[in-house]
């Protein structure tokens, strides 16, 4: 009775149809989308009679081959009608389009994410809490009110001190589609603030050539007219703005075109926050850092943003020390609300006999600051970095004690050395 109950109120899921042509690495895409797909619940279909989608993996290695993909397209929508292409073909979508405008997604080789995107979007699994076992914004380790959005992986840039290009590689920018549809997902499952994360949110869309993607109006699964997004980071700022109540930006550069975010903000589309890392206020070491920048030419922008957005909040991170000591106003005139500062490595000699025979070696100095509040500027330009973090009302008193006690301690070696030639004058 319980097995028949059962069955008669579980849904059913839909049914996906594959046709994969080409070479075997075509056949592993459509093995690893297939698991995808098996894995949120959907079926497979056998033939086209019985299938809610056909997806055909096409070849575009010779003309032959895509004369072939291309009649394999034809027969999918002559006997099912409800057809996504994938594969080597996806590069040349507006022929595809141009012989069959009815395909309901194109997309290029090995993009499994955008292929079951794309599945979710055309035929959407029924709500059950027997068949979708995870929810659609996936499992998440952060509280449901906020979620990390990424939007990029790597960073094209080779600073000095970092290490994160030779971990994660060069900048691979996701699709603005993909983006704005797990955001949609995420916002509701319950999310209120998106936080958009990458290594450098800036260069978003650089090595997509700030390409354009069709999306469904009113957001990426929406049933309407689609409109062109392009992979920029202020066309998918704005996006993100149409469908979260809050968008927290982090990590940003501050390049030219992040001037066209503020207004954004002014707007209440994005929040007023930036996450900025400076890392320095001397163009000499931010030349040695490898990090483009100018200090008059950024604090003026700074006071331009001010200007259009006035409640705009900026965090920033600073490296104390490289490598020579940072000028400190530069965190003062920029007005940041929160700064973290890290000290490089201090080299101190040892004595002879020691381990290094003598020879420097490395000794970690370093100095959490993250979450302290600037102190107030009153007076005389008093603004240095080292005073500030040090919580000390004189920004040098620590430095200025150290070297008066190397004073007295110099002037008592040389009286008692005086005294001891004395001594042993002859008489």
């Amino acid at each position: 009775m319980c097995a028949g109950f059962m069955a008669t109120t579980l849904p059913s899921p839909p049914k996906i149809g594959m046709v994969s042509l080409g070479c075997p690495k075509n056949l592993v895409d459509s093995e690893r989308i297939l698991t995808q797909l098996r894995g949120d619940g959907y079926q497979m279909s056998p033939d086209y009679a019985g299938a809610d989608i056909v997806l055909v993996n096409t070849c575009g290695f010779l003309d032959s081959a895509k004369e072939e993909s291309l009649e394999a397209i034809g027969e999918a929508i002559a006997e099912n009608g409800r057809v996504i292409v994938t594969g080597c073909m996806g590069k040349e979508a507006d022929a595809i389009r141009a012989r069959f405008p009815q395909v309901l997604a194109i997309t290029g080789a090995h993009e499994y994410e955008q292929v079951v995107g794309a599945v979710h979007e055309a035929a959407p699994m029924p709500p059950s809490a027997f068949l979708n076992l995870i929810p659609d914004a996936g499992l998440k380790l952060t509280p449901r009110h906020y979620s990390y959005l990424k939007i990029s992986e790597g960073c094209n840039h080779r600073c000095s001190f970092c290490i994160i290009p030779s971990l994660r590689g060069d900048l691979v920018s996701r699709r603005p589609d993909a983006i704005l549809r797990e955001a949609e997902k995420l916002v509701e499952a319950g999310t209120k603030e998106l936080l958009v994360i990458s290594q450098d949110t800036s260069a978003y869309g650089v090595d997509l050539r700030h390409a354009s993607w069709p999306v469904k109006t009113g957001g990426p699964m929406a049933r309407g007219e689609a409109r062109e997004v392009r992979a920029h980071m202020t066309d998918l700022s704005r996006e993100l703005g149409k469908i979260a109540p809050w968008v927290r930006l982090h990590y940003v550069y501050p390049y030219p075109h992040v001037d066209h975010v503020i207004p954004l903000m002014a707007e209440g589309l994005v929040l007023p926050y930036l996450d900025i890392p400076f890392q320095h206020a001397a163009p000499s070491v931010l030349r040695r850092m490898k990090r483009p920048g100018n200090d008059a030419k950024v604090l003026q922008r700074i006071h331009n943003w001010r200007t259009i957005a006035p409640d705009i909040t900026i965090r920033s991170t600073f490296v104390v020390g490289f490598p020579r000591r940072d000028g400190g106003r530069f965190p003062v005139s920029a007005r940041l609300a929160r700064r973290s500062a890290a000290r490089p490595c201090r080299r101190v000699p040892l004595r002879a006999g020691g381990r290094g025979g003598g020879e420097p070696v490395a000794r970690p100095r370093a100095r959490r600051t993250q979450g302290r509040a600037l102190r107030p500027h009153h007076g005389k330009d008093r603004g240095d970095l080292r005073g500030q973090v040090a919580g000390q009302d004189r920004p040098n008193a620590r430095r200025d004690h150290r070297r008066g006690r190397r004073r007295r301690r110099h002037r008592s070696l040389e009286g008692r050395c005086a005294r001891n030639r004395r001594r042993s004058l002859p008489p």
